[in-house]
């Protein structure tokens, strides 16, 4: 996806098409007191099936925002990283900053936003890692991620099914881990170079954009398994040089 790209889908639905949606639990409500629409979450709902696109973005934004109360410091810099992660359209920026302070403020805590999550997208993993992953570039946009803020992380990241190597393996393509760049693989060190080769290509084969964007998923899914790829790809890179050196 381009620099540039604008997040127009999942927001579009959010205005007037709001009625068409059917999304409920936590999430449904926080979108709700946003659109001003009351929206439900079953199949054969007078408003149909719920839009994954949507719930994707709307837990994206609330766990983000839980986030960023964890800690009681909003940086610039993660003000930043969240606008690179959830790029909106300009006409529907007002409506996501005020999705962003109502998840903040409600009395829901992200638990369970991350159970809805875990629940829509059970049969998905990959998803629930992308969420994880933008968490992690918003998170580590200052440079470090916070103690508070790996608290978090691991507790989302534990909701979602997610064991510690998984967790260990996620958070590697963010900050720096003392068996990084391997761990970024989920791979020991000890890894002979048949099996680094087959586990970069398993890799690629399954974190690459273009599935994203076959599957009709929203911009930021993209955008996270564009940089998710780079940081797969960066890791390969450092261990052929580290052992082209030896």
């Amino acid at each position: 996806m381009s620099q540039g790209a604008k997040l127009q889908g999942p927001w579009g639905k959010l205005g007037g098409a709001g009625l068409g949606l059917a999304v409920g639990g936590p999430l449904g409500a926080l979108i709700g007191g946003v659109a001003g629409h009351f929206l439900v979450d079953r199949i054969g709902a007078p408003f149909g099936p719920t839009p994954r696109d949507v719930v994707f973005t709307t837990g994206l934004v609330a766990l983000a925002a839980k986030m960023a109360k964890s800690d009681g410091v909003v940086l610039p810099s993660e003000v930043e990283a969240f606008g690179r992660v959830v790029r909106v359209d300009e006409s529907a920026r007002s409506g996501v900053e005020r999705l962003f302070d109502l998840a903040k403020k409600t009395t829901n805590g992200f638990e369970a936003y991350a159970r809805q999550l875990a629940t829509t997208f059970g049969d998905e993993p990959a998803l629930l890692e992308d969420v994880l992953d933008g968490l992690f570039q918003i998170a580590g946009a200052d440079g470090a991620l916070h103690e508070a803020e790996e608290r978090y992380l691991r507790a989302v990241s534990a909701i979602f099914g997610f064991d510690d190597a998984a967790f260990r393996r996620i958070a590697a393509r963010h900050v720096r881990l003392p068996d990084d760049p391997y761990a970024v693989l989920g791979l020991d060190a000890e890894a002979d170079e048949a099996t680094v080769k087959a586990r970069h290509r398993a890799l690629v084969a399954e974190h690459h954009p273009d599935r994203a964007l076959a599957r009709g998923l929203p911009a930021e899914a993209v955008t996270i398994a564009t940089r998710r790829l780079a940081a797969i790809n960066a890791a390969y890179d450092r261990i052929v040089q580290q052992r082209g050196s030896r």
